[in-house]
């Protein structure tokens, strides 16, 4: 079971200059499509008067990706494409890089494009710092206060978040356990407190 990927802490830019042309690229985590395609507004909004801005996106943890790349306006599969095939190379996901070309007079043709987007993308890619993301779903239990010692040392043992608790007669929990581990996770708790913890999204 695939539950964690690698992206980019945060977001970055980084500039070449190729033949005259300006070729900025900026790097953005980007969680959905809905992140992406803000990011990639947000900066053709603020260079607006750039020549193209030029992008390319991935979501998701595992194949089938949600993916978009797009040349606007240069030659087909000369700019989109060479910057997704950056993200590919790198081995990323859940993040969209934007390379925005001021043109410096100078035409560098199809093969000189390719070469030029694919240099901007992975030049802020490798500026990145790289962090790995790991998937948790959500666990609902609840469970009688004199476990509490124990339910909470197995949350802590397997690096637990909990969202939301709600003490009364039995104490409710919602906790984040990672992917792989949710079975475990339960089978052991319910071993540990002899059947006292009761699943409420089994």
């Amino acid at each position: 079971m695939i539950d964690e990927y690698k992206t980019i802490a945060a977001p970055h830019v980084s500039e070449i200059k190729i033949k005259s042309s300006k070729f900025i690229a900026h790097g953005s985590p980007a969680e959905s499509k809905e992140e992406a395609e803000y990011f990639i507004a947000k900066i053709s909004k603020q260079f607006f008067d750039a020549s193209h801005h030029c992008y390319a996106y991935q979501i998701g943890a595992q194949n089938p990706f949600l993916f978009r790349f797009n040349d606007d306006g240069e030659p087909s599969s000369s700019a989109g494409k060479p910057i997704y095939q950056a993200i590919q190379a790198a081995a990323l996901t859940n993040l969209v890089v934007v390379v925005t070309r001021y043109f410096g007079g100078t035409k560098l043709g199809v093969g000189g494009l390719v070469r030029a987007y694919s240099a901007a993308a992975k030049n802020t890619l490798d500026s990145c710092r790289i962090v790995t993301k790991i998937l948790r779903a959500p666990i609902e239990f609840s469970f009688p206060y004199d476990d509490t010692n124990t339910v909470m040392r197995w949350i802590q043992d397997n690096d637990g978040e909990i969202e939301n608790s709600v003490y009364d007669v039995r104490t409710q929990i919602r906790v984040l356990i990672r992917l792989r581990e949710v079975d475990s996770f339960k089978q052991v708790l319910i071993e540990r407190t002899s059947g006292r913890v009761r699943m409420m999204n089994a």
